[in-house]
């Protein structure tokens, strides 16, 4: 009883198995799958075509069938994109070009201060069309803005009629003594114009005095708007920043400017370049140099023997001395001057040297 029952499951088994099928065929992109099945029996023949949107290789559909070993016939067909032309104005943009594949998506913006007429995106389609023209982009116009209570509107460029274009902007004026709330106004990306200011009262305080300067002429009070200072400073101090300061819209003074120091130079032997010339340090008189002037050194290249200039520069009462430059004894400086860097050929090229690695004094 037994054996039989293993047989005839034998049987069973050796039944079911030995049937071969082809699975879905395989394809490459753009072949239409939609009415393809998951299994085929063999001898089962499929036509494959492209979908819509692609574009067969061969003019005659191509066909495949499951053979006996459970595997499909190979297919010659491929399946390639329609093509939609590009729009003549993004030709430009994209050089050898004058098509691109089915699916490709634009996407369109507008420069600052202009508006987007139509769609901001277009796709190519199926039949080789857009979705979408090209659209427009016009640029932005504003009403002119009404000038303040009291004041009047100066423009930047001359307005002709009504409108002024995007980012074209004015100056707000008051009747003086009184001041524009703020001073500018523009037309913005969205076609509105700034809103007028409010014309009112300022007064700025007391001119202040700044260090190592002096105030040129002004009586010591309140100013109002737009009225100005101006500032000088003390012999061998040199002025940094504008000379003349304004008393602004916000009842404060413009930024006041530096008096800045002059500089020693602070070495005890040797010679350096200084306004043009070459001298020794003790012709120097008096030891001082500017802000804002360069003094050349002279260092030497231990390895060539020959001597190279170095640059550093006065900033406000400091002078940084080159980590290259080397003090020399009164025995080196009195019988070996003709030894010093600054006298000995000069090398061809200057070694690189970093202000960072100098010495402060």
């Amino acid at each position: 009883m037994c054996i039989l029952l293993l047989c005839f499951s034998a049987s069973l088994y050796t039944t079911v198995t030995s049937k071969k099928v082809c699975g879905r065929p395989p394809i490459s992109d753009g072949i239409d799958k939609t009415l393809l099945k998951r299994v085929y029996d063999i001898g089962e023949e499929v036509s494959l075509t492209c979908e819509l949107g692609y574009m067969p290789s061969t003019t005659t559909p191509s066909r495949i069938s499951c053979t006996a070993a459970g595997e499909w016939t190979r297919s010659d067909l491929a399946c390639v994109p329609k093509l939609c032309p590009i729009p003549k104005p993004l030709q430009a943009l994209v050089p050898g070009r004058t098509e691109v594949p089915f699916k490709t998506v634009l996407n369109y913006t507008c420069d600052d201060g202009y508006v987007m007429q139509g769609a901001n995106e277009s796709t190519c389609l199926h039949d080789g069309t857009w979705s979408h023209p090209p659209p427009l982009c016009k640029a932005v116009n504003c009403a002119l803005s009404e000038p303040p209570r009291g004041g009047r509107i100066v423009h930047d460029k001359q307005v002709r009629g009504t409108t002024t274009m995007y980012g074209q902007g004015w100056t707000y004026e008051c009747d003086p003594p009184k001041a524009p709330s703020f001073e500018r106004g523009q037309c913005k990306e969205d076609g509105s114009a700034t809103v007028p200011p409010v014309c009112r009262d300022v007064s700025c305080s007391i001119p202040e005095a700044i260090q190592n300067g002096f105030i040129t002429f002004a009586i010591m009070r309140p100013h109002g708007y737009k009225e100005k200072v101006k500032y000088a400073c003390n012999n061998h101090y040199v002025l940094d920043g504008n000379a003349e300061i304004e008393c602004r819209n916000t009842g404060n003074w413009s930024t006041k400017p530096v008096c800045r120091a002059p500089c020693s130079v602070n070495i005890r032997r040797g010679r350096i370049f200084y306004n043009g010339k070459k001298m020794w340090i003790g012709d120097l008189k008096p030891n001082r140099v500017l802000h804002g002037e360069p003094v050349v050194f002279y260092c030497l290249n231990k390895t060539e023997k020959c001597g190279y200039p170095v640059a550093s520069t006065c900033h406000d009462g400091t002078l940084t001395i080159p980590a290259c430059f080397e003090d020399i004894s009164m025995i080196e400086y009195t019988l070996k001057a003709r030894t010093l860097p600054s006298e000995i050929s000069m090398c061809a090229a200057s070694p690189a040297t970093p202000t960072s690695t100098a010495r402060p004094v």
